[in-house]
This record gives structure tokens, sequence and C-alpha cells, in this order.
């Protein structure tokens, strides 16, 4: 496997719960609608994700954040469906697989990703 960028993100779970509940479109901003439904510490984590994913992408202004959804695999596994610019930027650097990790633990949310 060839590693072709890597990213890693910490949310603060407070601190991000207190930002959508002052900004309350930024939940609908920031996931879609599969996501958004989640408890706040389970959204912590995927903004945790999409940020790692800009960060492996090498952090492009163009990136949609409706564009990278974080998903289970049946096997509980978390991976992210990407589409439109994140899979276009992630085909750009020969990108065909992606790793994620997600843990929220003490008022933390983290997330590391792979591209590969």
């Amino acid at each position: 496997m060839t590693v072709l960028g890597v990213g890693i993100d910490v949310v603060d779970v407070a601190r991000f719960e207190a930002s959508l509940t002052r900004t309350p479109s930024l939940r609908d901003k920031l996931f879609t609608a599969n996501e958004a439904v989640l408890p706040v510490e389970s959204l912590a984590a995927r903004f945790a994700a999409k940020e790692a994913l800009a960060k492996a992408l090498g952090a492009p202004g163009d990136l949609e954040w409706h564009d990278a959804e974080v998903v289970r695999l049946p096997s509980g596994q978390p991976t992210m469906e990407l589409r439109g610019t994140c899979l276009r930027r992630a085909t750009e650097l020969g990108g065909t697989s992606w790793h994620l990790s997600l843990s929220h633990d003490g008022g933390i949310a983290t997330a590391i990703l792979i591209l590969s």
C-alpha cells in the first residue's frame, strides 16, 4: 500500500456542541441528512473525519462538506463515501482507497484518515 496522504483531527465535543447551538444552520452545512440526526459525540467525530480527509487531500480550498459522508460498513467499521469535489481530489492524487478510524471519549472526538 502506498500512502498518498494522512490526516488527523481532534474536536472538543462541548465546544463543537456550543457551535451547533449558537449557529443552528451549521449542522446542515457540515453534514448530510443521514449524518445530521446523530448524537453530538458522533457528529464531532464525523467533523474530525472530514477535517482529517481535507488534510489527507492536501487541504484544497474547494472541498464541499457534503461530498464526504462517514458511513458504517456491515461490520460496523467506519469508512467514508466520497463524491464530487472530494472524490475528484482523491482521484487526482491517485487515491483509490481510504482507511478511517474514529474515537470519542472524555469529551474529545478524534479521527485519522489514510489515503492510499
